[in-house]
């Protein structure tokens, strides 16, 4: 898993469109640079991660998050609250 997570990490890239869907989605109202240090933060402490299709879905438990980023250019799709 470290190694996967050391590949996202390095590879992650971002849309504009994902930063207002982060805010929204996890009630927040963070800046773009506060968005890819949650994001970073989250995966870096990942508890779990899966590989389902074309996406992986990062879990970070103590932090209450899921990230999903696309397999194949790893650019990050959403963030979701595990406790919905």
């Amino acid at each position: 898993m470290d190694k996967l997570i050391s590949t996202i990490i390095t590879q992650i890239c971002y849309t504009t469109l994902v930063y207002g869907r982060i805010n929204k989605k996890l009630y927040l109202n963070l800046s773009n640079s506060e968005i890819k240090d949650l994001i970073s933060t989250t995966i870096l402490n990942a508890t779990n991660i899966e590989h389902i299709r074309k996406n992986y879905y990062v879990y970070n438990y103590p932090a209450n998050i899921r990230i999903t980023v696309n397999a194949h250019n790893f650019r990050v799709i959403t963030a979701d609250k595990l406790d919905k």
